[in-house]
């Protein structure tokens, strides 16, 4: 018995390295230029001696404040929505585990025992007859011979299905992480604008009082009065409005953490927060093959390519075999005597005559691969515009912020100024309330500016691929050099030849 089955399972090997017959995967051509855009937008953003490249730093690298990292670190562990990334990761893996297992027989230890008893006169006997027998066996039930590719082109496609399920989870991840850091930042901004706000409301409460404390005396006319009364009103609906919006910002962060965060781990203030550190995007825009979305496109796109392997493989014969060997007795006594081997085999080939369900299926398998090729060039462009915007905002932010700072500068003497023409009788009230209004504007907007070029750093370290676990080390190859891999040719099918094992 051990020599038949060693028989039946040596051709197993041979036949687990044939041919398929799906399309080599020839990486298309990226619909993006080579060099990352130039102009009076993206003036000095590329040239940054000694920084890193975004994929190459971890995010506990990137970001020194020490609080905000403990806060990313709760919310890898507890956030839901990568949770069921990482699970959607496992069962591909699984599933791709059971799918590769259709490559290999399934063996079955059989064991039998019977006995029957027919009547006198069934069959022409003229006694009654007790039938006996027992049987062991190893059986290996329709194990499909892959002969055209099938099962192994079934076998790549969820291979490549569950690569792009954890380049989706890896990508959970980046979106999470800047995620997390952007909520941060903005609780931190609008918590320097709260007290902000409230300063300004304690200002113009200062100056109504001593406005209506002249007004009681005759000094001041009610004109005077009521507009001040507008500035303390306007003010204390800033105050509330901020309130609201530093609680909503506690609550996402909270909903991004997976847990509520611990208040000493909140900032105060942007000026609290220490900025992430500064990362090169690198000269070509070939780092986006980093990119976990789109090296998911790509697994897509090779999952397609297999799935037109297995439509093709439909139009061939397949084989299977069926086997059967052990021992049979009509005595448990004689079960492992000298004779007493049996053994069957079968292998039955279909060969397709007609199903009109072939070629529509072969032609959708061909359609979904031109779609896949449509979403890895499009997710390739939606990265490259990603990018530029970043760099975009990184070689104007610090000119804005620079203008924005010497606004607020004028605009605070401007009001020093009115506000002491108006104490000394010169001018009137009305030029301190538009004086202080607009340092109020230029104070607020000046937050605003900070809290973009801090948002904008996360941003573009997230779009160049950082933030995700450490992969495969790139090996430095653009896609114009790797866009053909392993030949790239047209199939045999394609050809019109059958395919060589």
């Amino acid at each position: 018995m051990n020599r038949r089955l060693f028989l039946l399972l040596g051709p197993m090997a041979a036949f687990l390295g044939g041919c398929t017959m799906a399309p080599e995967h020839i990486r298309p051509e990226a619909p993006v230029p080579a060099a990352w855009p130039s102009g009076p937008a993206y003036k000095d953003t590329l040239a940054m001696p000694g920084a890193p490249a975004a994929a190459e730093l971890e995010w506990r690298e990137f970001f020194t404040d020490k609080r905000l990292r403990k806060v990313i670190k709760s919310a890898l562990n507890n956030n839901r929505d990568l949770r069921l990334a990482a699970l959607n990761a496992e069962r591909a893996r699984a599933l791709y585990g059971i799918q590769r297992a259709e490559l290999l027989p399934t063996a079955n230890a059989v064991g039998t025992a019977s006995k029957q008893r027919l009547p006198a006169g069934v069959m022409s006997f003229g006694e009654p007859l007790t039938i006996e027998g027992y049987d062991v066996s190893l059986s290996l039930t329709s194990w499909e011979i892959d002969f055209f590719g099938r099962i192994r082109s079934l076998k790549d496609r969820a291979l490549q299905e569950y690569l792009a399920t954890e380049q989706a989870r890896r990508g959970a991840q980046i979106v999470l992480v800047a995620e997390v850091a952007s909520t941060y930042q903005a609780l931190a901004a609008d918590r320097e604008s709260l007290e902000l706000a409230r300063s300004t409301l304690d200002t113009q409460q200062a100056a109504y009082d001593l406005i209506r404390r002249r007004y009681e005396v005759g000094v001041a006319p009610e004109l005077v009065l009521r507009q001040a009364q507008t500035r303390v009103d306007a003010a204390r609906v800033d105050v509330a409005l901020y309130d609201r919006v530093v609680a909503q910002d506690e609550n996402a962060l909270n909903l991004l953490v997976g847990a509520p965060t611990p208040s000493e781990l909140l900032p105060a203030d942007l000026g609290s927060v220490s900025p992430p550190r500064e990362i090169s995007p690198g000269v070509s825009s070939d780092v986006l093959l980093r990119r976990p979305d789109i090296l998911q496109a790509e697994s897509q796109l090779k999952a397609a390519n297999a799935n037109i392997g297995a439509a093709r493989a439909t139009f061939f014969p397949r084989i299977s075999l069926t086997a059967v060997t052990g021992t049979a007795s009509d005595d448990l006594s004689g079960l492992f005597k000298s004779g007493s081997e049996a053994w069957r085999y079968a292998a039955p080939i279909v060969t397709p005559i007609f199903d009109a369900r072939t070629w529509p299926a072969l032609k959708a398998s061909k359609v979904d691969r031109k779609i896949a090729v449509a979403q890895y060039e499009k997710a390739i462009q939606r990265a490259f515009r990603e990018v530029a915007d970043a760099l975009a905002v990184r070689g104007t932010v610090e000119g804005q912020l620079s203008a924005q700072q010497s606004l607020v500068d004028a605009v605070s003497d401007t009001y020093r100024l009115s506000n002491e023409r108006y104490i000394k009788g010169i001018d009137s009230f009305l030029t301190v309330l538009d004086a202080q209004r607009s340092l109020y504007a230029a104070q607020q907007g000046l937050i605003a500016i900070r809290l973009t070029r801090l948002a904008n750093q996360v941003r573009l370290y997230a779009v160049l691929g950082g933030g995700a676990d450490p992969t495969v080390p790139y090996q430095g190859r653009s896609w114009r050099e790797a866009r053909i891999e392993g030949g790239g040719g047209p199939s045999s099918l394609d050809r019109g030849s059958a395919p060589t094992n």
